[in-house]
């Protein structure tokens, strides 16, 4: 019995020392306005349309010793007089060239047609180069900005495959 129970925490204990360390993420950037959008009216009510939008980050953040150089969005939404939500892709390119890959879904309140303030949650899918086997997941906290564009701050956690963690 002694066996079954010092075996057993044995095995467990192997395979958390083999599970990577999620190491923490935090970034920040902004937005542009979208170089590209395009809203058709949902035809209900004044103010409700459907989106679609890309356009380019500037980006200020670290992943695996990777500094963070740029973004770039692409995302699909619906948007009323007083809120939007959308869901897209945004891709990270690093100094090194590098590039990691997010899904996200965010809300935010809208006023006389500008976007004011929400929040998103992301998912990573993957990467590239150094990158590649990414895994992870956090939140951002976003501010419409004057200009049409946004600026962000977001929090999360990511495991690299087959590299160890850094603290």
């Amino acid at each position: 019995m002694k066996c079954k129970i010092l075996c057993g925490f044995a095995v467990f204990a192997f395979a958390a020392a083999m599970t990577p360390a999620q190491t923490k993420l935090t970034s920040s950037g902004k937005c542009g306005k979208p170089d590209v959008q395009q809203n058709i009216g949902a035809g209900d009510q004044i103010g409700h349309s459907f989106t679609l939008a890309s356009g380019k980050c500037a980006t200020k953040g670290e992943v695996g010793g990777a500094a963070s150089k740029e973004g770039a969005f692409s995302e699909h939404g619906e948007v009323s007089e007083d809120h939007s939500k959308v869901s897209g892709v945004y891709v990270e390119t690093f100094d090194s060239g590098d590039k990691i890959f997010y899904t996200y879904q965010a809300t935010g309140t809208m006023k006389d047609s500008a976007f004011q303030a929400g929040e998103n949650k992301y998912q990573i899918t993957g990467g590239t180069g150094k990158m590649k086997g990414i895994k992870g997941s956090g939140t951002c906290k976003t501010t419409g900005t004057a200009d049409g564009g946004l600026e962000y701050t977001c929090t999360g956690e990511y495991t690299i495959a087959g590299a160890a963690a850094a603290k």
